[in-house]
């Protein structure tokens, strides 16, 4: 698994894509909060990283995806999958490795935002420093937020040899499971008591819940469920892939 972990991140940095997508990240990240007037912390008028987290899942909504595209439908283009399978690791390992290469690629995006939070803290006044609680809980949203939709994205990825449509697939399975079940708590013939469970379901409610500063286990449990739910979809739709090329063969 650790020789994996290594030729994924290897092969990320090896490549042009890998360095544009951290780069577009980080310039989306600060134009939004230092440039563009409408979501500007300057325009705010408050010392705040509340900007910040409302975008970021949304910025992530874009980078994960573009991580993970390549993860499996690059193998099963060059036909290096094969070449994986003889090796003495298991479907397991394999996917963990590529999973936590991507999670490992998602912090070294996350960490140089933290030089926003200096950065107000040094901006605001003595009497209004930021609230240390609610950013701490906000990362940990975050990072619960990205590694989930590394799991969606690693399973969407598994399931095709074209990088583009796998990149589709995931950008659109992320959105569903992050904000589609709160648009679908939000119809008029759904808001007889059936909203709140709806909205439950989706991965916006819990990462808001967690981003007050307040860590519930209940929200710990869903996003630790949806990693080990699509891992182990990873794992099946594999395992068929594998069955198929054996009858093949």
């Amino acid at each position: 698994m650790r020789s994996i972990f290594i030729k994924e991140i290897n092969s990320f940095f090896s490549s042009i894509v890998g360095y544009v997508a951290l780069l577009v990240f980080l310039i989306a990240c600060g134009l939004f909060l230092w440039v563009i007037p409408d979501y500007s912390i300057l325009g705010y008028g408050y010392a705040a990283m509340d900007r910040f987290f409302e975008l970021a899942p949304w910025l992530l909504l874009l980078l994960v995806p573009a991580v993970t595209m390549r993860s499996f439908a690059d193998e099963f283009r060059s036909g290096t999958i094969e070449w994986l399978s003889t090796k003495p690791v298991t479907t397991l390992e394999i996917i963990m490795g590529k999973y936590l290469a991507t999670l490992a690629l998602i912090f070294f995006a996350l960490l140089p935002t933290l030089i926003y939070v200096y950065t107000i803290a040094n901006l605001a006044l003595p009497d209004n420093t930021p609230d240390a609680a609610g950013i701490i809980g906000s990362y940990i949203g975050l990072f619960f937020l990205a590694a989930s939709f590394a799991a969606v994205g690693v399973f969407c990825s598994s399931l095709t040899g074209n990088q583009i449509v796998g990149f589709l697939i995931s950008l659109l399975s992320c959105y569903l499971l992050y904000s589609g079940f709160e648009h679908l708590s939000r119809l008029p013939d759904l808001s007889s008591g059936i909203d709140y469970y709806l909205s439950m379901a989706g991965m916006e409610f819990h990462y808001n819940s967690i981003s007050r500063g307040l860590i519930d286990t209940r929200d710990v449990i869903y996003f630790l469920s949806v990693i080990v739910l699509f891992v182990a979809l990873t794992r099946f739709s594999l395992s068929g892939r594998t069955r198929d090329a054996a009858r093949q063969a």
